[in-house]
């Protein structure tokens, strides 16, 4: 018989050691990556047990009666070992968890399930027990990813914006000075959408400092002043745009594009998959033609990124 509690601050190191030999965790399931919003979602982690064997991890918040799977994560749905766990398995973690959530006044389950390209080795037994737990689609994102082992299409406008940033002189290299960036990317989201980078300029400077091999900037400089840049995330077989922008002068000359082939061409062949991210508003429900097309040119196609309603 399974048995789930919450997580609590002394099972970080287990919490830890259990997602570095996770088939679906990523560096963004770390405590220490989490708990750095910790002021902003109330934790409501779940560990669950088979006997004295930890057997899955849930990175949840709680708002309300819902339980989240986690506000402040991109995704992260049930993490799973590699071995001794499969469908069955999952289905009688989900039976626990459902009885566990009753137990505690909890109605309604949202639910982000790790995308496949994200996985070490397939782990879609979820999906399975959500499909038997009548869940629905509530949300679809539509990211777009690069795969590396297939050839790269770039389409004839981003040639043109490559030889143009060439012709200009901008130079493309890794970059400390995250300062300069957050003026970009914080007056760009300002002036087209009123809005603000998730992260701020303090936080992403501590989860880099936390995780320098895994968030990484690179920058598009011209004249040694920084005119676009991208805040890379990374590990395993994978690398995901987490922020790029431009300034004006960026974007004229096509800096943004030519980063973006840089990093595909020459920086992150070593990786199997280039995930731009998703291109939506609104709940999945405005796509944002433009940008889509432009990592379309990228040589990226689409992956759904999709987050499913449960009732308890």
């Amino acid at each position: 018989m399974l048995t789930i509690r919450r997580y609590t601050a002394v099972d970080k190191p287990l919490w830890d050691n259990f997602v570095a030999l996770s088939k679906n965790a990523t560096f963004l399931h770390y405590r220490d990556y989490m708990d750095y919003h910790s002021d902003r979602f109330a934790d409501f982690s779940l560990m669950v047990y088979d006997g004295g064997r930890l057997l899955a991890l849930l990175p949840a918040n709680i708002a309300g009666d819902t339980l989240y799977s986690h506000q402040g994560l991109t995704f992260g749905g049930w993490l799973m070992p590699l071995r001794h766990f499969n469908a069955n398995t999952m289905l009688d973690v989900f039976d626990a968890m459902s009885a566990f959530l009753r137990d505690n006044g909890i109605k309604r389950l949202v639910y982000k399930a790790v995308p496949h390209i994200y996985h070490k080795y397939p782990a879609e037994e979820d999906l399975y027990a959500l499909f038997r737990h009548n869940a629905r689609i509530a949300v679809t994102n539509m990211s777009s990813t690069v795969v590396f082992d297939k050839e790269i299409p770039f389409d004839r406008r981003t040639k043109r914006n490559v030889a143009k940033a060439l012709n200009s002189g901008v130079v493309v290299e890794r970059s400390e000075d995250f300062a300069s960036f957050w003026k970009i990317i914080t007056a760009n989201l300002d002036n087209r959408y009123g809005a603000k980078p998730v992260h701020s300029l303090a936080e992403i400077e501590l989860l880099h400092s936390r995780f320098p091999e895994n968030i990484r900037l690179y920058s598009a400089s011209l004249s040694g002043e920084m005119v676009a840049g991208a805040v890379m995330y990374e590990a395993g077989d994978w690398v995901h745009a987490q922020y790029s922008s431009a300034n004006e002068t960026g974007f004229s000359i096509g800096a943004m594009n030519y980063l973006f082939y840089w990093l595909i061409t020459e920086n992150c062949r070593n990786k199997k998959y280039f995930d731009f991210g998703t291109s939506n508003e609104n709940d999945g429900l405005y796509l944002n033609s433009r940008l889509i097309e432009t990592k379309t040119g990228l040589g990226a196609r689409g992956v759904a990124y999709s987050i499913y309603e449960m009732d308890i």
